[in-house]
Order: C-alpha cells, then sequence, then structure tokens
C-alpha cells in the first residue's frame, strides 16, 4: 500500500479559504506544550518529524486521530524523532506551527482544512523547513508545502448507495460540522449516491440535511458541540431517517449517541462515520455502525515523511482516490447481515465502474487531478 501511494502522487489543487483567520503569534493561550517520542529502536534517527492538530485533538477518533496514527507510526518503523502539539482554538495555530520550527522539526504535518492560512504563512516564513497539510491545497502554496487530499465523494458516493438500498424508511439524513469544502465533499458524494440508488432501482429514498445543488444543509456550526449533534440526529430520527451520516469529526459521537438511545427504545436506525473506521476507532457505537467513509491518512502521512527523511520531498499534491486506496468505505463489522448480498455485489460493482469512469462522481470540492 505504502508503495502504491508513493507512486500516485499526483498534481492537483483545492481551492478553498481557510476560516481560520490571521492568528497572533503570542505564545500566550497557545495549544499544549509540544510532546516527543521515543518509541522504535533504540538507536534514534536525528530526523524529527512533528504534527500540529486542529481544534479537535488527537482523540478525537476520527480526522486528527487518524493523521496522529501515520505519525506514531513512522516514529516506530523509521526509527526516528517525533513531535506533537493539540490546538485548542484557532488561534494557536500561527504559534504551533512556529514553535515546530523553533524545535527542529524537518518536516511538520498540519491537520486539516482550518490550518491553511498557518501553514503557508509559517512555511513562507522558513523556506528551509518543509511541511504536509492534510486535507487542504493551494496553488500559491510555497514549494516547502505539500498537500495530503482526498476526493472523498467517491466513497461517500458508495455510502449514499448503500444508506438509500439498506433503509427502512426510506429516509436517510447527514449533517455537517463546518459548511467548508472537505466536509461538503462528503455530502456531495453520499447526496449523488442516494440519486443513483433510486435512479438504478426506481425508488425515492429521501435525503435529510443536504441540498446539493444549492449546497446548502444542516450544520453544527464548529467540529465540537456534540450536544447539538445529539439534537440535530434525534430531529433527523424524528422525521423518519434511520441511517445518518455526521461528517464533523468528535461531533458525530453526539450522532452515535442519539442512535443508541435510540435502539434501547425499539428504532433500528444505523450510523455512517467519517475519516476513520468508526468501529474501531469510536467502539462505543459499534453497535451501530454500518459502514465508515475513510480517509487512510496514516498511511498517506508515513509515506510523506518517509520521502522526506529519504530526501525526496515533493510538493506536487497526493491526491487519494478510490483507484489508489486513499479513499475507501469500511467493511461492515457487526453490521454485515443487514447488507444484503445483492447490494454487495453492486457496491463491488459500482466502485469498479467510479474507478474506470463509466460513473461519473462530481463535487465543486473535489480536488482537481
Amino acid at each position: 500500500m505504502k508503495q502504491s501511494l508513493r507512486a500516485n502522487l499526483k498534481r492537483g489543487s483545492f481551492a478553498g479559504v481557510a476560516t481560520a483567520g490571521a492568528a497572533a503569534l503570542l505564545l500566550a493561550g497557545c495549544g499544549a506544550a509540544p510532546s516527543a517520542s521515543s518509541s522504535g529502536s533504540a538507536t534514534k534517527s536525528d530526523y524529527t518529524a512533528c504534527m500540529v492538530s486542529d481544534s479537535g485533538g488527537f482523540d478525537d477518533k476520527s480526522f486528527n486521530q487518524s493523521g496522529f496514527e501515520g505519525l506514531q507510526a513512522a516514529a516506530k518503523d523509521l526509527s526516528i524523532q517525533e513531535k506533537h502539539v493539540q490546538s485548542k482554538a484557532d488561534t494557536d495555530y500561527d504559534p504551533n506551527l512556529r514553535s515546530m520550527v523553533q524545535q527542529g522539526c524537518k518536516l511538520t504535518v498540519t491537520v486539516g482544512f482550518l490550518l491553511g492560512d498557518a501553514t503557508k504563512n509559517i512555511a513562507t516564513a522558513n523556506p528551509n523547513s518543509h511541511f504536509a497539510i492534510i486535507d487542504y491545497s493551494d496553488p500559491t502554496f510555497p514549494k516547502n508545502v505539500k498537500p495530503i487530499v482526498y476526493d472523498t465523494a467517491q466513497a461517500a458516493f458508495l455510502a449514499g448507495y448503500l444508506a438509500a438500498g439498506t433503509s427502512k424508511t426510506g429516509k436517510v439524513a447527514t449533517f455537517g460540522g463546518l459548511n467548508i469544502p472537505t466536509v461538503t465533499i462528503f455530502m456531495d458524494g453520499f447526496s449523488d449516491g442516494v440519486k443513483y440508488y433510486n435512479q438504478k432501482k426506481g425508488k425515492s429514498v429521501q435525503l435529510l440535511g443536504w441540498d446539493k445543488d444549492k449546497q446548502d444543509g444542516t450544520f453544527v456550526g464548529d467540529f465540537k458541540q456534540i450536544d447539538k449533534g445529539k439534537v440535530l440526529t434525534q430531529g433527523f430520527l424524528d422525521q423518519g431517517a434511520d441511517i445518518v451520516l455526521p461528517v464533523a469529526g468528535p461531533v458525530g459521537a453526539g450522532a452515535g449517541s442519539a442512535i443508541l438511545d435510540a435502539k434501547s427504545k425499539g428504532t433500528d436506525a444505523k450510523l455512517i462515520w467519517v475519516d476513520s473506521d468508526g468501529y474501531l476507532t469510536a467502539t462505543e457505537y459499534k453497535s451501530v455502525i454500518l459502514t465508515s467513509v475513510q480517509k487512510t491518512m496514516a498511511t498517506a502521512v508515513e509515506s510523506v515523511i518517509k520521502d522526506d527523511k529519504d530526501g525526496k520531498f515533493d510538493p506536487s499534491p497526493y491526491i487519494g482516490t478510490l483507484d489508489n486506496g486513499g479513499v475507501a468505505l469500511a467493511p461492515f463489522h457487526d453490521l454485515d447481515s443487514a447488507v444484503s448480498a445483492d447490494m454487495k455485489s453492486d457496491l463491488d460493482q459500482l466502485k469498479k465502474d467510479i474507478i474506470s469512469g463509466a460513473v461519473k462522481v462530481e463535487s465543486k470540492s473535489s480536488p482537481k487531478q
């Protein structure tokens, strides 16, 4: 897989304006002090790879956690040093990144769209340091920044088709954390997967929470309000939806809680996780997780770090797709029996058709090949 990922480094752009804003370069109020790791063999390389989280933190059971697992794997497999720092607020991004540079990080990976401005600012000011950023690309990035982006619409399309074909009520739902491209790309793909199922099967499964044509729908307003995620999910369940896709990082826990509550009262509802395989990372909800729309961030992060350590840093974006394994639909695990043999066959063929181009998956937020 690592060789496959490196072989699929492609040029592309993922335009967008990060909402982090111009943060003041004050150390007061910045995130937790950087942590260092000494995992791996007794003989450590003097190469240091680093990572800065967004405000969700490395224990979000989703986006940041997956990237962090790649950093930890690199430290162990490559016998290198690593440092990391968690951001507690948007204003932490600039000072945390500056701290990593000051501590001698050879490559610093920033996790998420919201760190776009900070990454660009600090990379421009430090041309001899290398950076990689997950889920954001900007054609005006300096040449010491490598974007790691994903066409998650492809895997979300499969999830939408699955949800539509598995729903017993004929209603499914999705909501996001913020209305930003790295969130709406999931919602676009999910919407089109539902629509494709309806076209192929002559059905009329309804999607709540997102209108792709209007690019408008239901959002929490951040990636922190777990209780609000629970309230939104309960609202969808009350409207008859029985499968919910939250694209909101840690807020997905709110959706999971609402669905578990519904299950305890006899409602057969299901959850679709994002970024990581939620069955493995959000285990308290595994009994209701139908599948997950995955980004294989850990593998990509470790691959980019290895290339940099080997003197092969390349600023051209890595674009994760179904074809190169950068995005995927997770196994059904405990709910495998809820997915019919015909649906499994349909999904296998649909994946092949998306890879071949026979089925077009399009989102305005997709990275350009």
